[in-house]
């Protein structure tokens, strides 16, 4: 090994879509462990000088580490690739590369993301420095695994491990236009050359393996048999693995028992909160009315004699809100320049009868439907019905025109639009409101809403994709007539929402319970043929 230098400027912050991302101090170790590791490779495996190195898309930022000789001993056995380092893609491996020890992360930008599953394994194969001690190869279905291992037979050999976050056989496309056959293919030839196949869900697993006969009749002749049988036995499922943060700090009082219940009765390690819980008393009460909710006809009569939405009651609390000390502080701007202010969400949280809240914390794309939620939405303003609504979620190159024509047309309604890139914002903003929708046409897991859920708010989404097999069928709706009067009703009694305890499970998708699965799929023995 060459002799190291007693400092060396690594990077320290990753730059994403061409925009620096600060990490915290965990972050910026996991982020210069992986650093280490790609120089550590770089010097045992043929002369070079520390200035030569350059690791790919990341921005110098001057950071300065102490002599690293003996972190360079400890060998690197999990390889970890990801095409496309954004969003549950981007949350998965980085969770994997701070907690697992000796692995390393090469990634790309997440843009573009047709030309990452195009051209990215050849991109990795001429970037990523060749190392006999690597033993496992971790990689999303993004990557074309087939050409990566024709291109790096060394990379061939190891043990081969596919993640599917979704699969391309069902995804939806837009309008009628054909089917790009070429995705497909790629994540079923992906799946022959790995040892191993990983599905985030049961709905995605089957409905990829049951879809290849079907996808593969698009071929006109000579077409491959029994790709099925051949896939299957390698095939296992393995959830996402959320780690839930704690978001106690930003709970509002009513939300207490939900915490209580999932860190507390659920066992999943946490602390419970030590405040008193309100409505513990009245739950058997409200949870009757709600049952009555969720039919087709709900308590209207008895509803509309209260007038739960006043707006001198959110008056009222915005400027009890406005006159506190150092307001002002808190006034944040994203790069959308849509207006968060905390103090919007936080006045009147805990008055029983404020405007239902209601949040889409989706990608601002065609497969998430937001046509039918901004219709639903429309459809209760035009009935007169008062609600909050806060639309999150990362944008990409495409964004529908429906966002911006629906901001305008729902006007005050509005309490935030746009991505919110500090997680702690995010998260009050799920802690402050009621009730998550989904309207996706395309989920093999969805992250956001187990998210959501934890903070307290009531799930409604598709009888359809995975969702049954996370969400309890009460949290379910056939139509976008079914979304839309249970939303009436919603708005109409908010406080018979905020009593009610989530039926369901959250702790089967945590960190907490899946990291012996990972850390066992993530281990190996030495072959002896490398």
């Amino acid at each position: 090994m060459n002799d190291l230098p007693t400092t060396i400027s690594v990077p320290c912050s990753n730059n994403i879509n061409g925009v620096s991302q600060t990490k915290g101090r965990k972050c910026e170790r996991r982020t210069l462990r992986s650093k280490i590791m790609h120089l550590s490779i770089l010097w045992q495996t043929g002369p070079c000088h520390p200035e030569e190195i350059i690791v790919p898309e990341t921005r110098i930022t001057g950071f300065v580490l102490p002599r690293i000789c003996e972190g360079l001993k400890r060998p690197m056995s999990l390889l970890i690739i990801e095409a496309f380092y954004g969003g549950s893609h981007k949350q998965l491996v980085d969770l994997l590369q701070e907690e697992l020890e000796d692995c390393v992360l090469y990634t790309l930008p997440a843009k573009k993301w047709h030309w990452r599953a195009r051209t990215s394994a050849l991109y990795f194969s001429q970037n990523i420095p060749s190392s006999e001690r690597y033993r496992i190869l971790f990689a999303s279905s993004v990557l074309n695994l087939t050409e990566l291992a024709a291109l790096r037979p060394d990379l061939g050999k190891l043990k081969k491990i596919l993640y599917f976050h979704e699969n391309q056989l069902v995804y939806p496309v837009k309008k009628c236009q054909e089917r790009d056959f070429q995705y497909g293919y790629n994540q079923i030839l992906s799946c022959l050359v790995a040892d191993v196949v990983v599905f985030n869900s049961i709905f995605n697993m089957e409905s990829f393996l049951t879809s290849i006969g079907k996808f593969m009749k698009l071929i006109p002749d000579h077409r491959p048999k029994d790709l099925e049988s051949i896939i299957r036995p390698k095939c296992q499922v393995i959830y996402f693995p959320i780690r839930f943060p704690d978001v106690s700090r930003f709970m509002p009082k009513h939300k207490t028992i939900h915490l209580q219940k999932i860190l507390g009765l659920k066992g999943s390690g946490g602390t419970a909160p030590s405040e008193a819980l309100p409505f513990q008393h009245e739950q058997k009460g409200s949870e009757n009315l709600l049952k009555n909710f969720n039919s087709e006809s709900g308590p209207c009569n008895a509803a509309q004699q209260e007038n739960p939405g006043s707006s001198l009651t959110q008056e009222s609390a915005l400027r009890t809100c406005n006159s506190s000390d150092n307001s002002s502080s808190h006034l944040k701007e994203n790069k959308q320049n849509t207006t968060f202010h905390p103090c919007d969400i936080l006045g009147g949280t805990d008055d029983p009868q404020r405007p239902l809240h209601i949040v889409w914390p989706h990608r601002w794309e065609h497969d998430k439907d937001p046509e039918s939620f901004f219709k639903v939405l429309m459809h209760l303003k035009d009935l007169g019905l008062n609600f909050h609504v806060s639309v999150l979620g990362e944008t990409f190159t495409d964004v529908p025109d429906v966002f911006s024509e629906s901001k305008k047309a729902l006007g005050s309604s509005v309490i935030h639009w746009g991505y919110l890139p500090s997680k702690d914002d995010y998260f009050q903003v799920l802690c402050m409101a009621d009730v998550v929708i989904s309207t996706a046409k395309h989920e093999f897991f969805g992250v956001a809403m187990l998210e959501a859920v934890y903070c307290g708010c009531y799930p409604l989404c598709p009888k359809d994709l995975v969702y049954p097999e996370i969400f309890p069928a009460e949290y379910l709706y056939s139509t976008p007539e079914q979304l839309s009067k249970r939303l009436q009703n919603f708005c109409k009694r908010p406080d018979i929402i905020r009593k009610h305890l989530y039926k369901g499970e959250t702790t089967p998708f945590s960190w907490a319970a899946l990291h012996g699965k990972f850390r066992s799929l993530l281990t190996t023995e030495p072959r002896e043929d490398l």
